[in-house]
């Protein structure tokens, strides 16, 4: 597994946590939350991409 792909995957935890309380704390919860499902999304997106690849991979391994 790619050690760098949790890096991201924590980077962008880390800035949406900071930024979801930031917005919390000035009232904005709404925005919070819109941000908080962006960065989730963000973060489904990167792990499909790689179970895309798995899949391509047992694909090619098995000459489905």
């Amino acid at each position: 597994m790619d050690v760098d792909l949790i890096f991201k995957i924590a980077a962008v935890g880390i800035l949406v946590a900071v930024l979801n309380q930031l917005l919390v704390r000035s009232g904005r919860e709404e925005q919070a939350m819109m941000t908080t499902l962006a960065g989730l999304v963000v973060v489904m997106m990167l792990l499909l991409q790689k179970i895309s690849d798995l899949f391509d991979l047992v694909k090619a391994l098995f000459s489905l």
